[in-house]
């Protein structure tokens, strides 16, 4: 019997390096379940893309990517650009994962490699924002740059929410934007300080900050926007009602969609899955239903 075809692409700096005492166990895993394995180490930036694009991956019945949620959106992002797209397996190793968080994906890698090959498919939401791909999170705002201008070294130190949460309560240093939010649930205009369209049940390790009842193959985004505060005590408020999920609409937005437009007067930073998504005057960011297929426990719970 011929042997399934996997594609292997994997950070070997994601995560502490950690892949490295497990690569071997893991390639195994797949060995055994009937795969032959074509192992891909990235180099640089952008690598995981490539990997993808420039094969033939109508030749493959799996591609599995291994890294943080940077790693993952690079090797989706090559998928979603291929004709004939093909299931992806995830271990992540990153710093946060907090995609695979939400997929219920084990944080051990051993155990994610049997998701893999023992688990079932789900059809998740992809999300396109102008002409690129996210996975599960499009953000501007309050410190979005330390994500994409920190080292790997940093981030495998360092959790990003702490230090964001605490960057907030420099209210004087904090720069918001001029924007207009167009959408079928929303029409608004206003100081904005931070926003992120999400997919994900948590962002930077914080559960439950995207809302309740989040689902990843319903079609829509949840949509946090959070007003520029006129005082620290205003700020206390913002943070308070975006940690415990209660939400005080006097300080943000918070609805669900399947596509919205957001400009504003000045170029604004984006940041999409924790990597730099270039400086917009105008975004359009679109839910696409069910686009891909990822390997998970079975049952999925979200």
């Amino acid at each position: 019997m011929e042997k399934k075809k996997m594609l292997f692409i994997y950070n070997p700096r994601a995560g502490k390096a950690k892949i490295r005492s497990n690569l071997l166990d893991i390639i195994d895993i797949f060995t055994k379940a009937g795969y032959e394995v074509t192992a891909y180490p990235t180099q640089s930036k952008g690598d995981g893309r490539i990997a993808v694009t420039e094969r033939r991956i109508g030749y493959y019945d799996l591609v599995v990517c291994s890294g943080g949620d940077g790693t993952l959106d690079e090797v989706v992002t090559g998928m979603m650009q291929c004709e004939k797209k093909i299931p992806i397996g995830y271990v992540p190793a990153g710093s946060t994962n907090d995609f695979a968080n939400s997929l219920h994906i084990p944080k051990n890698m051993i155990d994610a490699a049997q998701v893999i090959v023992e688990g079932k498919t789900f059809g998740c939401d992809i999300g396109t924002f102008n002409d690129d791909i996210f996975v599960y999170i499009a953000a501007f705002g309050i410190f979005t740059e330390v994500s994409y201008e920190t080292s790997q070294d940093i981030k495998n130190i360092l959790g990003h929410m702490a230090y964001i949460l605490e960057g907030m309560r420099r209210l004087a240093s904090v720069k918001s934007y001029r924007m207009k939010v167009e959408c079928d649930e929303l029409c608004a205009e206003g100081e904005f300080l931070f926003g992120m369209v999400t997919n994900s049940t948590s962002v930077g390790g914080f559960k439950r900050i995207t809302g309740k009842y989040v689902q990843l193959d319903d079609g829509e985004f949840e949509v946090t926007l959070i007003k520029r505060p006129n005082n620290p005590m205003e700020l206390n408020l913002v943070m308070a009602a975006l940690i415990n999920r209660n939400i005080n609409t006097d300080c943000m937005y918070c609805f669900k969609t399947r596509s919205l437009r957001i400009s504003s007067e000045e170029a604004v930073a984006w940041t999409l899955d924790g990597e730099f998504g270039g400086e917009h005057r105008t975004v359009e960011i679109k839910n696409q239903r069910q686009a891909l297929d990822i390997k998970v426990p079975e049952p999925l719970r979200t």
